[in-house]
């Protein structure tokens, strides 16, 4: 699994972040370990105050365990990799809380643990933390057979789609997916070889080429927001003017948010407007099904829960009643009867605890199973909604083309370069392939055989269609 950490303060804000149920549709406390609190808020307030006498200001070690989005994986194995994490960085016997999060059909942990050693009043170090949780997350994908992310195996293989978390909320204020907007200006990028050819393609994705105030070239988009050419390629700046030019001799952001206003909002918003307006009504629809799924497994958790209580609390009174009182009590003891049933009922309490969490870890499975293919379902209306939004921009492309008195080809340009994948089987109806068999099978009855030109020549006749082939030597 992932494993991504962070040395931090603000024992408030990430207690609520924990428990945050907006974001979550389930938020389950797992562990609360080493402190007096038994809350989540609680016991960080009270690493904060511990804190507070010594000059350490980032007291909180946060790491979040994410497994494979397609395994189920089970509590066991959270609880390995927590104590692999702990043995690691020195971390073995600190308080810590540990919380689950599932969201969108998947699951994954958040633990956080106080640097701070009460006896001595010092923080833990934490030097190459880093590295560690590497090895460890490495380590972790091998003990458990699942595909390792190239990333993980060479850090320059990462996925250079994946954003930081500055720009996933520039990307939300800006009303798009960081991913997306990403994705669009490399495909503009690997499309293009001059500074014309990339803004215009930038131009078929919504987007428009621009001098940035600080960050060189930057991409305006339709909204008007402002995303960094450099930071979506990963390209340096030399690279990028090698290309495209200097920055100077572009527009400013305020000049293409003017030609944004005047050149295709009047035209397009109309048919934007309609489209989102359409894309939020299913979405809502989608999201009040989300609610409703994640209320009944609530629900059925509960009852679940509820029900491994009673039975556990009727099993603990029928192995009570196994120990007799009085004078039988003592002769039990004295002949080691009661040893005896105190080990059946270790081994009995023992049995019911592991049967209790493979039950309810079927439970979650079995929900996660049913929550991941209707994010599937969530997943693929988003994408038709975004492809819809894409042709709009590809048709304000040719609205421009247009209106200078060219040819529309923005869109037929797009469909040329997606032909391939679309490709038909052949239909051996079509003239142009069946012409090559025709030739083939009129050749022989325009070309005489070898025998008949012999026999031609020994009667004296040269008559018959005329051939190309060798001469008959005499």
């Amino acid at each position: 699994m992932i494993l991504k950490a962070s040395q931090r303060g603000g024992a408030k804000q990430l207690g609520l972040h924990l428990l945050k149920t907006e974001e979550n549709e389930h938020v389950e406390i797992h562990d609360i370990r080493g402190f007096m609190a038994n809350d989540v808020i609680g016991a960080l307030r009270e690493a904060e105050a511990i804190a507070k006498g010594t000059k350490c200001r980032q007291y909180l070690f946060s790491v979040s365990l994410n497994p494979p989005q397609n395994e189920r994986v089970h509590i066991g194995t959270f609880d390995s990799a927590l104590e692999a994490i702990e043995e690691k960085n020195g971390l073995e016997g600190q308080p810590r809380v540990v919380v689950f999060h599932e969201k969108e059909g998947r699951r994954h942990a958040h633990a956080v643990w106080s640097r701070i050693d009460p006896e001595t009043m010092t923080a833990k170090p934490m030097s190459f933390y880093k590295s560690k949780l590497r090895e460890t997350s490495r380590q972790l994908y091998l003990e458990n057979g699942w595909q390792m992310p190239r990333g993980l195996i060479d850090p320059k293989d990462r996925d250079p789609r994946n954003f930081s978390l500055d720009e996933w909320q520039q990307a939300k204020r800006f009303g798009r997916n960081a991913g997306e907007l990403k994705e669009l200006i490399q495909e503009a990028w690997a499309t293009s070889d001059s500074a014309r050819s990339f803004s215009h393609a930038l131009e078929e994705r919504g987007l428009y080429l621009a001098r940035g105030d600080s960050r060189g070239h930057v991409a305006v988009t339709f909204e008007g927001g402002v995303v960094s050419i450099s930071r979506a390629t990963g390209r340096k700046s030399k690279e990028l003017q090698a290309r495209l030019g200097k920055p100077d001799d572009l527009r400013s952001v305020e000049e293409a948010r003017k030609r944004v206003a005047e050149d295709i909002l009047p035209r397009i918003k109309t048919h934007m407007d309609q489209a989102r307006a359409k894309s939020r009504a299913e979405l809502a629809e989608l999201d009040a099904r989300r609610a409703a799924m994640a209320k009944a497994h609530a629900q059925e958790r509960e009852r679940l829960d509820a029900g491994q209580k009673a039975r556990s609390e009727a099993e603990a009174r029928m192995r009570a009643e196994r120990f007799r009182k009085g004078a039988a009590g003592v002769w039990d003891r004295l002949t080691g009867k009661r040893a005896q049933r105190e080990k059946q009922n270790q081994f009995e309490a023992l049995w019911a605890l592991h049967r209790d969490q493979d039950q309810r870890q079927m439970t979650v499975n079995a929900q996660l199973r049913e929550r991941g293919e209707f994010q599937s379902e969530i997943r693929n209306t988003r994408t038709r909604h975004a492809q819809a939004l894409r042709a709009l921009h590809f048709d304000a492309a040719n609205y421009r083309l247009m209106e200078r008195g060219q040819e529309p080809k923005a869109k037929a340009a797009f469909e040329r370069v997606d032909a391939p994948r679309v490709k038909e089987a052949k239909d051996p109806e079509k003239p142009r392939l069946d012409q090559p068999q025709e030739r083939k099978a009129e050749r022989p009855s325009r070309a005489p055989s070898t025998e008949e030109r012999l026999r031609r020549l020994r009667d004296g006749k040269r008559g018959g269609p005329s051939h190309d082939g060798p001469e008959f030597e005499r």
